[in-house]
């Protein structure tokens, strides 16, 4: 009774691991039709996109299979995020420049 119960969490957790980081895909969306992404914080951005990139030797040399399908659906995802992000990012302009 207990492992039926395991594995129904597993392939629970398998699929919540490949499938959160496609919530990435509406906000990249958003940027682009907006064609700005001035509301969102580059030191948030590139401080969660550090984080995920040291997090990959763990998620190659894992052998649970959530973990893995996370990472690497993350990892595309939110790099795709920070690409979109930076490219729509608009610098403040000086005033005194103009």
């Amino acid at each position: 009774m207990v492992q039926v119960k395991m594995e129904i969490f597993q392939h629970i957790a398998i699929y919540a691991g490949a499938v959160m980081p496609l919530f990435n895909i509406p906000m990249i969306l958003r940027i682009i039709k907006r064609k700005s992404s001035d509301d969102i914080s580059l030191v948030w951005l590139l401080g969660v996109w550090t984080c995920i990139l040291l997090m990959l030797p763990a998620t190659f040399a894992s052998k649970e299979l959530s973990f893995r399908l996370f990472g690497y659906s993350n990892l595309i995802f939110f790099t795709a995020v920070v690409f979109v992000t930076i490219k729509y990012h608009h610098r403040v302009k000086d005033p005194k420049k103009q």
